[in-house]
């Protein structure tokens, strides 16, 4: 399986001047963490992380110093996460047929959601790591009065990895290119075509780290699997 992930995001949310997949979550940076769990992921043969030029020689060091097994290739990304992911699937390798798309920020998805993403493929032409929304969900207008109460039994929190075969995503992206569509994750693109995109059942633990709280909670969850995998990078051998 191939796997992109986008890693040119600033972190302005989290106060930080930089890339935040540079600020470093029990000594290593964030991004660290999301290529080791590639690495572990079985089903996982081909890695491209989508980044800006100014990034480049930091990964590059990173990727030193983890010596992973499997080919990691950087591809530079564009001013958008829709921009990095076309530039992403035009970098892949000829034989690729299927790819995983996954944020670098969910630095704690396993290599167990990654194999089942990909198994995933095996059967849809597109689908998203999702878990079901616990809270109730109010839809407010500009002024912040509520509009309308969903019903929370048909609501789903998208992650990531989304999953596609690569043909299928790569027209989708230009035909949003062509119509000038302006979409946040790739599953818009396919859903504007009316192509399927179905639910693979994603982790509570999948945070997307933007925030400092999201940080705070992130160093907590990966020091109670360090605590048990002390060997394994807190991943499951």
């Amino acid at each position: 399986m191939h796997l992109l992930i986008p890693a040119a995001g600033m972190g302005r949310r989290m106060g930080s001047d930089r890339n935040k997949l540079r600020l470093i979550l029990l000594g290593k940076p964030l991004l660290a963490w999301t290529l080791l769990a590639a690495e572990s992921a079985a089903s996982i043969t081909w890695i491209g992380i989508i980044g800006q030029l100014e990034d480049k020689l930091t990964w590059t060091e990173l990727l030193q110093s983890l010596c992973l097994s499997k080919p990691v290739v950087f591809i530079e990304g564009g001013k958008t996460r829709q921009e990095s992911v076309y530039n992403g699937l035009q970098a892949l390798p000829d034989e690729a047929e299927q790819v995983l798309i996954h944020d670098g920020a969910r630095c704690l998805a396993t290599p167990d959601l990654l194999d089942r993403c990909s198994q995933a493929l095996q059967k849809y032409q597109g689908f998203v790591a999702a878990v079901r929304v616990k809270d109730t969900i109010k839809v407010v207008d500009i002024h912040h009065q509520i509009q309308d109460t969903p019903d929370r039994s048909q609501l789903w929190a998208a992650q990531t990895p989304q999953g596609f075969q690569v043909a299928s995503l790569k027209q989708c992206h230009e035909q949003g290119r062509q119509q000038g569509w302006d979409v946040t994750d790739d599953a818009a693109l396919f859903e504007k075509l009316d192509l399927p995109v179905h639910i693979v059942l994603g982790e509570e633990t999948n945070l997307k780290v933007t925030t400092p709280t999201d940080l705070a909670i992130a160093e907590l969850i990966l020091e109670q699997r360090l605590q048990k995998n002390p060997r394994t990078d807190g991943f499951e051998s």
